[in-house]
């Protein structure tokens, strides 16, 4: 035993000397042998992650929550949120997490001296900073992203106003448009850009085409600043016009995390079965005959009949091709999709006279706003989340998939760039003819969904005709946001357009117009939270 403690401390005595040893230089002993640091990287590595990482949480807010709010959709399933704007807390650490990545990338840039990746760095330093001012208001700006530097000054930075952010945004847009109007392409590989492919053009045009989203948001408070802006903006002629433009990036497909949110190869279809058309928009584009209604949602599975004869209040079963089906109230949602594609059609029969009530009989139905039951809604047979609201409509099949088609993050368009040069022109900007730019913001949106070959018949249709008003605009345009719901949120906030109305089961009498501060903010920096609550004002309701 005696020998045994003698080995013992003398290994312990060897491998406490060889530890200090080792430990003379941690830094070399904790280095990542596989790690890049980012003064080595090269300026295209950094790129990728900040420009798909912006685009899909842009379609994370356009697709879900925001698509709730302003009425695109609505959800019979963990609604809450969607229907109830009931968000809690939002922390904005994705959003600053994408900012520092962009100041690396514009550090790399200068140290490079890649003009084309500056470029980048301000446009999406813009875009960035611009949504989070959007989301949330006042927020850190000047001395933001500063927490690195040494003292503390910069550990919980001072808010920004609201106004001192946009103007940095269109400032930053602007010189990030001088530098693509350059046509800068140097040491640019054009795979690592997801958007244009290292084409500076196209990035003159996106910088352009941002620059009249952002002076248009100021428009109301202020108004110089913003038609100085847009003028400029129309005068040099690049922004996008074409539908071909649209600044879009396609989804992978090969796990959740790279494909459509809904994607139903992941979870049993119930991301999918959950959201539904809205009845405010889905109303809307019946009204219109709007090409674009079966591109975005799907006939009800089974359609209510109004039946005087029937000597019961309902069907207690659904009927194939009008022969009772004996002991089926429903069918899975795989099974009605077959039968249907098989050519089958199914119907339900109700008498309104005993029912005492009448039911939604049309082909597309949506679901009203913030419902207290929305899987009930329609008198559905099965609510909850085990079966299919059959009496009501489903998005389009498309939105079933993982990738391809229609399925794209989906950032700015030539239809929101004509919309906005309408809206100045109404104004009496010189950015052209009201009429000319709604005609053809309208034209392009259909364009882009694929139905731009029933143009005619649609702009002629008493409704969408150009009536020369901002509310026009302002609701067409909210239609061709479509996936993109945070544009159309941002202009009902300015505009008061569309006139949405909540639900029975809403908190509040009124849409909801901005998110919370979140955990972080006000368990650390609570002082400049409540300086900019305090300052928030009143808007409508």
């Amino acid at each position: 035993m005696k020998n045994y403690h003698t080995i013992l401390n003398k290994f312990i005595l060897f491998t406490g000397v060889f530890i200090l040893a080792s430990c003379s230089n941690l830094e070399e002993l904790n280095k990542n042998p596989n790690g890049i640091s980012t003064s080595e990287a090269n300026v295209n590595l950094l790129m990728p992650s900040i420009l798909r990482g912006y685009a899909l949480a842009n379609l994370n807010l356009g697709y879900q929550e925001l698509a709730g709010t302003v009425q695109h959709t609505q959800k019979d399933g963990w609604w809450t949120g969607h229907n109830q704007y009931d968000w809690g807390l939002q922390d904005w650490n994705g959003y600053y997490s994408l900012l520092r990545s962009n100041r690396y990338l514009g550090e790399l840039a200068e140290k490079s001296g890649s003009k084309f990746h500056m470029g980048v760095h301000l446009a999406m330093r813009g875009l960035l900073f611009g949504t989070v001012t959007d989301l949330w208001g006042d927020a850190p700006y000047t001395d933001a992203l500063k927490g690195d530097q040494e003292g503390s000054k910069f550990e919980y930075p001072a808010y920004d106003s609201q106004e001192t952010i946009y103007k940095g945004v269109i400032q930053d847009l602007e010189n990030a448009s001088k530098i693509f109007e350059a046509g800068n392409f140097v040491g640019v590989l054009p795979a690592y850009d997801l958007y244009f492919g290292g084409n500076a053009t196209k990035w003159h045009q996106f910088t352009n085409s941002l620059l009249l989203r952002y002076a248009m948001r100021i428009s109301t408070k202020l108004p110089d600043l913003a038609k100085k802006t847009i003028e400029s903006v129309y005068k040099s002629g690049v922004y996008f016009k074409s539908a071909s433009e649209d600044v879009a990036i396609d989804y992978i497909g090969a796990a959740q995390s790279d494909s459509w949110p809904s994607a139903t190869d992941f979870d049993q279809g119930s991301n999918f079965r959950r959201l539904k058309p809205a009845t405010t928009l889905l109303s809307k584009l019946i009204n219109d005959k709007d090409p674009r209604l079966e591109i975005w949602f799907r006939p009800v599975h089974c359609k209510w009949v109004e039946d005087n004869s029937l000597t019961v209040a309902v069907d207690p079963f659904i009927r194939k091709n009008g022969v009772l089906q004996t002991g089926t109230r429903s069918f899975s949602d795989v099974r009605y999709l077959t039968e249907i594609g098989s050519g089958a059609r199914f119907t339900r029969h109700y008498n309104p006279k005993i029912l005492g009530r009448t039911l939604d009989t049309s082909r597309f139905v949506g679901v009203p706003t913030a419902l207290m039951e929305p899987s009930e809604y329609n008198l559905n047979p099965t609510p909850g989340q085990q079966l299919e609201n059959q009496h009501v409509s489903q998005l389009a099949d498309a939105y079933r998939g993982k990738s391809g088609g229609l399925l794209k993050a989906r950032i700015i368009s030539a239809s929101e760039v004509q919309f906005i040069l309408a809206e100045a022109a109404l104004n009496g900007w010189a950015a052209g003819q009201a009429k000319s730019n709604y005609e053809q913001a309208v034209k392009l949106s259909l364009d882009t969904w694929g139905v731009g070959s029933r143009y005619s018949s649609f702009i002629s249709n008493t409704d969408v005709a150009y009536a020369g008003t901002l509310k026009q605009i302002i609701e067409q345009k909210w239609i061709s946001s479509w996936t993109n719901a945070g544009e159309a949120w941002f202009d009902y906030r300015r505009t008061g357009f569309p006139q949405l109305k909540t639900g029975p089961a809403s908190p509040e009498p009124v849409v909801a117009v901005r998110f919370t501060y979140g955990n972080n903010e006000i368990n650390f920096n609570a002082a400049e939270v409540n300086k900019a609550v305090d300052k928030l004002q009143v808007t409508f309701g």
